[in-house]
């Protein structure tokens, strides 16, 4: 991987086990320290300590804030995340 200041993965996490995706997202830790990272993803699991979550629906914005942010807030992010869990995410 050569060395950005942005890094740009577009649902690229989706296909893996969840053993693997945490796995690659701990290795790439490293390598994307002093750059900025925009994950896209509909895997909860994926982006749950991203520093900031933006939530669309229907193309509009409808929350912006941490995990712990937007389960208070954010009835879509809330419904996704809870459907995902009972699924054993």
């Amino acid at each position: 991987m050569k060395h950005a200041d942005l890094y740009i993965f577009d649902d690229s996490f989706s296909a893996l086990d969840f053993k693997t995706d945490a796995a690659l997202r701990h290795a790439l830790q490293d390598e994307t320290r002093d750059a900025a990272v925009l994950i896209i993803a509909q895997r909860i699991s994926t982006i749950l300590h991203a520093d900031q979550i933006v939530v669309l629906k229907d193309g509009e914005v409808v929350g912006l804030g941490t995990h712990g942010e937007l389960m208070e807030t954010c009835e879509v992010y809330r419904a996704i995340a809870e459907s995902q869990m009972k699924g054993g995410e």
